[in-house]
């Protein structure tokens, strides 16, 4: 089976980022709907993530994706002891809404990039989530049916196409969202979770 992680809310604690209170502080008279368009472009891989900031008036893009990265997200502190429990025990891959260069630093600042088989970020599927698209991309790329995923994301709507294609699905409550289906506040229920449910097993389906 697969554990596959949105970053955002759950890898990473700040759900929604920060990013954009740090582009308003710096350029407060930046248009919202432009930003939002631009940030659209970045995510999809329509622009590339030192053009988005250049864009935006930074001076030194490589800089600030450093500073934005290095100072103001943070890696939950539970994610490296589960990953280093189940990572013999399951395919790890990243489903995440994202920039590619920031995801990508992100792993190597972190040193968590080798936990993971895949990632199928929305920059390098060309689609983000919630569309359909990104879920099927991520299929092909993993080759594993839909039913030998365990998707764990902070948005109830993106679990809920998740679930319309057969995954098996995790809220990480990180934002007090509701959702019917499986919860968890943080990394010790997800291991509960995954122990009680599916026993820690990578053969859940074997016999099916």
């Amino acid at each position: 089976m697969v554990l596959l992680f949105d970053m955002y809310g759950v890898i990473i604690k700040e759900s929604k980022g920060k990013f954009t209170p740090y582009v308003f502080s710096r350029f407060p008279e930046t248009d919202k709907i432009f930003f939002r368009q631009l940030y659209i472009k970045a995510s999809t891989g329509q622009i590339d993530g030192l053009e988005f900031f250049s864009v935006l008036g930074f001076d030194d893009s490589a800089a600030a994706i450093t500073d934005y990265i290095e100072n103001l997200l943070t890696l939950d502190g539970g994610f490296i002891p589960f990953a280093e429990k189940y990572k013999n025990r399951y395919d790890f891959a990243l489903l995440s809404n994202d920039v590619l260069e920031w995801s990508e630093r992100i792993r190597t600042y972190h040193n968590i990039g080798g936990y993971f088989k895949e990632a199928i970020i929305s920059a390098n599927a060309f689609c983000r989530k919630p569309g359909r698209r990104i879920y099927e991309i991520a299929l092909e790329r993993l080759g594993a049916p839909a039913r030998e995923c365990i998707f764990i994301d902070n948005s109830a709507e993106n679990l809920t196409v998740a679930g319309e294609i057969g995954m098996n699905t995790v809220l990480f409550n990180r934002d007090g969202e509701s959702y019917d289906g499986d919860t968890v506040d943080d990394f010790s229920g997800l291991d509960e979770l995954i122990e009680n449910k599916y026993g820690g097993r990578n053969d859940l389906y074997a016999s099916s």
